[in-house]
């Protein structure tokens, strides 16, 4: 029983652990702070991709709950 538990608290801070780096990507690449080279503008539309089905992702993820 208790190895499920730290299975679901291990699992959900994975997930969170997740949710943040992307955001973090996401953000990055709106400001220019990180870039994918020869790509250009996209850089600022891949950032807002990311952002957005990040977000998409938790709130399905919250419904799910």
């Amino acid at each position: 029983m208790a190895k499920q538990k730290g299975s679901k608290i291990l699992n959900f801070v994975a997930w969170l652990t997740g949710v943040i780096v992307s955001l973090a990507v996401g953000f990055a690449l709106i400001a220019g702070t990180i870039s994918v080279p020869y790509i250009g503008i996209v850089n600022v539309i891949a950032g807002w991709v990311v952002i957005v089905t990040t977000v998409l992702g938790v709130i399905l993820a919250l419904l799910k709950l």
